[in-house]
This record gives C-alpha cells, sequence and structure tokens, in this order.
C-alpha cells in the first residue's frame, strides 16, 4: 500500500489517461469534460485516503505517519488534476490563479485534521443564536440601568431598529476552518492572495470577524495567505491594521500551522514538494510562457 511520490504521480496520471481517453475533447464540451476528469480523480484519491486510513488501524500508526501518506497522495492528486484539466481545458491566467488557492487551502488544513498537538475541529456559531445573544444582553444591559421605564422602551426601540435591517440569512459565520486549542475558539480563513477583486470579501471577513469578537476573548480570528505579504494589496493591509484578524503571510503561515498543529508542513514541502520537476513537460512550458509557475511557490 504504501507507495513512492513518484508512484502515486504515476497511479493518478492513469486514472487521468484512462478518464479522458473515453472523452470527446472540443471547445463545446471542455467544461463538463474537466469536471468529470477532477470528480474521477477526486474519488480516486479518497479511496485511497481511505485504504490508508484502515492500514493505519491494523498497524496503529500515529498521526504524523498517517498525515505523511495522505499528504502525498494529496500532492500526488494535484498533480494529476491539473495536467488531466489543462488537458481538456487549457488554463488561461485568472481560472489558473483560482485553482491554485482552491488546492492550497483543503493541503494546509490536513495537519489540523490529523494534528500532532491536540486540537478538536469544531462548528462555527449559527448566526442566528449570537444575535439573539447579543439582543439579550442589550436588553438586560438596558434594564440594569437605573432611569425611567419609558427610557428603557426607547432605548430598546432604538437599539432593535438595526437589527431590522440585518439579513441572518445572508450573514455565514463559517469560514474555512474552526478548531479548539487550550479553551480557545480559533475562526481561520485561508487566502492564496489579494488581488484588486476582493474589496466584497474583505469586507464580509470584516463584518464576520467583528461578531466573533464581540462574542468575547475565547474567539481569536486568523487569516493565512499563501503570498509573501508584499505581493498581496492593500485589502490585505485592510484587514492586518484591523483589529480583528491576526494575519500570517507565506512562511509566517506554516510556523503559525506548526504552532497549533504540531507539524512542520514547511519542511514537508521543502522535502516533498517540487511542483516543477514533477509536472509533465509541456504543461510546465504553458505554464512558464504565460507567467503562472509563480502560483506553485507554496
Amino acid at each position: 500500500m504504501i507507495k513512492t511520490k513518484q508512484e502515486w504521480i504515476s497511479e493518478f496520471r492513469n486514472v487521468g489517461e484512462a478518464t479522458i481517453s473515453d472523452l470527446i475533447i472540443s471547445d463545446s464540451n471542455k467544461k463538463s469534460n474537466s469536471e468529470i476528469v477532477n470528480k474521477k480523480i477526486k474519488n480516486f484519491r479518497e479511496n485511497q485516503i481511505k485504504q490508508v486510513l484502515e492500514l493505519s488501524q491494523t498497524y496503529s500508526w500515529n498521526n504524523k505517519t498517517i498525515l505523511n501518506e495522505i499528504l502525498t497522495i494529496t500532492y500526488a492528486s494535484y498533480i494529476a488534476m491539473l495536467e488531466y484539466r489543462h488537458r481538456v481545458w487549457e488554463y488561461e491566467y485568472m481560472a489558473f490563479a483560482r485553482r491554485i488557492g482552491e488546492l492550497w487551502e483543503p493541503f494546509c488544513k490536513l495537519p489540523f485534521f490529523y494534528p500532532i498537538k491536540p486540537l478538536t475541529i469544531i462548528d462555527p456559531p449559527n448566526f442566528e443564536d449570537v444575535q439573539s445573544k447579543l439582543k439579550q444582553d442589550a436588553i438586560d444591559y438596558i434594564n440594569s440601568l437605573d432611569i425611567e421605564d419609558e427610557t428603557k422602551e426607547e432605548l430598546k426601540f432604538y437599539y432593535g431598529i438595526p437589527w431590522t435591517m440585518v439579513d441572518s440569512g445572508g450573514i455565514k459565520l463559517s469560514l474555512d476552518l474552526h478548531f479548539e486549542q487550550n479553551e480557545m475558539h480559533y475562526n481561520c480563513d485561508f487566502k492564496s492572495g489579494f488581488s484588486s477583486n476582493e474589496k466584497g470579501n474583505t469586507n464580509r471577513l470584516l463584518l464576520v470577524a467583528s461578531i466573533y469578537n464581540s462574542l468575547g476573548d475565547f474567539e481569536k480570528t486568523i487569516l493565512f495567505v499563501r503570498q509573501p505579504e508584499d505581493d498581496n494589496n492593500h485589502y490585505l493591509q485592510k484587514l492586518k491594521n484591523s483589529p480583528y484578524w491576526d494575519v500570517y503571510c507565506s512562511d509566517d503561515c506554516y510556523s503559525a500551522m506548526e504552532h497549533f498543529t504540531g507539524f512542520n508542513l514547511r519542511e514537508w514541502l521543502d522535502k516533498n514538494m517540487n511542483w516543477e520537476n514533477d509536472i509533465c513537460t509541456d504543461f510546465k512550458q504553458h505554464l512558464q510562457s504565460n507567467d503562472l509557475i509563480k502560483y506553485l511557490t507554496w
């Protein structure tokens, strides 16, 4: 069952090759073809990881051993996913940049799911529950004031006005990762980078983090960014300069992840991940000629 990185890459390429051999490659169905390819490779990966977990129980592997195997399988699947998606639908700039962000986030989350240090994955709070608590806390405070009852009712009325403008269904407190450690709740978001179209997302992150901040000192919001800080624009600085977000960029991300999980993902990447040598030649040439190779700097 245990395979080398190159053996896993070969396995996933076989899945990709078998999949596209049954497809009609044309511009008219490139989107549906790419979905088929990704689904086949993803399903194969999930089955292989399931077998690894079964094997880990048989031989009583620790989380570090399990994690090493799952990271290797996941990376190999990414190689094939990118190559064979490109075979059926050639990557252009924005699509590739977006795709790398989609892959980087779940990869970085794996050490949290199989941590060396104790931590617990938790569910995010429901906004309606948070809303009810904030309302009740405010009402209890108003009721405690030594003022006329009529004035209290007026304060409650005016306090309630902003809530009527809030669509609770439109505020989602879920981020990419939520975990508990040492009685603290950590609410984390992962971003490949911040570009010129990040205004709406930035405002949402500020709103969500401010709500978490209102819940008390046991809530922390953390932002992990793949790119070095200087490669991002002012939207990242807006978050970093706010009182709500702890921001980590590039290698600082991996240091923070190691602090929480006990696993040195940076060291694993340096030893095992070599995109430029692992991807096939024609795909590498496409990325280089279109200034996309930089997105493979993890």
